[in-house]
């Protein structure tokens, strides 16, 4: 897929947004590989497709680089990161760590607002499922788990969570070419344990969840062996050209 094909012109937001913006449209289309592992990327051809001068693009580009998906190179042309098996390895350990400490905490005091909230967010992924629209499906995903975090007081954990995890998303989205169900099978099964405030039953449930992507790994790495790569990307610094 070219970059023309990936992309559509950003809508003009107030300026001090334009950057946001940017980063935003680029993470998603690099997230749902749209812009895909190893493709070449500039400044200068994106500003172009999205109708935005340089200087956002630019800034977009370091963001992405600081959190694993570009790697910016002073005289060289900037390309899409391959997915690294180590930092998916490192980004679901710390996932898991801070959100069995979230789903517990959330089974402590009253959660009625927040299983009502799930209640909705679950009927949307059924719907989301049952049309194949991976794109909705993997945003409802990532705001089941950010709306435990929120209802638990934790909403800063997601927010750490969220800096780690961009290599690890990439893998999730490709296994929702055939893995919606059991995504939607481990939500429903932590709802019911929030639902009963049984903790240790939401953590159970959570840590099947959040290890079912290990189990992905092979088979993910050899349907797109192009995505991957064996060894790390550098450092956020070494990514960003800093």
């Amino acid at each position: 897929m070219t970059v023309e094909a990936a992309l559509s012109p950003t809508h003009s937001p107030p300026r001090a947004t334009m950057a946001d913006a940017v980063y935003q449209d680029l993470r998603r289309a690099i997230l749902e590989l749209r812009l895909k592992p190893g493709m070449r990327v500039s400044e200068a051809e994106i500003a172009r497709r999205m109708g935005v001068s340089r200087q956002p693009v630019r800034e977009a580009f370091i963001r992405l680089a600081r959190i694993g998906y570009l790697r910016v190179q002073p005289q060289r042309a900037t390309e899409i990161v391959k997915i690294s098996v180590q930092e998916v390895l490192n980004a679901r350990f710390i996932r898991e760590a801070l959100e069995i400490a979230v789903v517990r905490r959330a089974c402590e005091g009253e959660n009625g607002a927040l299983i009502e909230q799930l209640t909705d967010n679950l009927a949307r992924q059924h719907e989301a499922q049952e049309a194949d629209d991976r794109r909705e499906f993997h945003r409802l995903d990532d705001m089941f788990h950010r709306l435990i975090a929120d209802g638990a007081g934790c909403g800063f954990a997601w927010e750490l969570i969220d800096e780690q995890k961009a290599q690890l998303d990439r893998m999730r989205f490709l296994t929702l070419s055939y893995g919606q169900p059991a995504v939607y099978d481990d939500h429903y099964a932590i709802f019911e344990a929030l639902k009963a405030r049984d903790a240790a039953a939401a953590e159970a449930a959570m840590r099947i969840h959040l290890g079912r992507i290990i189990r992905h790994l092979e088979r993910l790495k050899t349907e797109f062996e192009e995505y991957f790569e064996d060894t790390g990307a550098g450092t956020a610094e070494e990514r960003a050209g800093l």
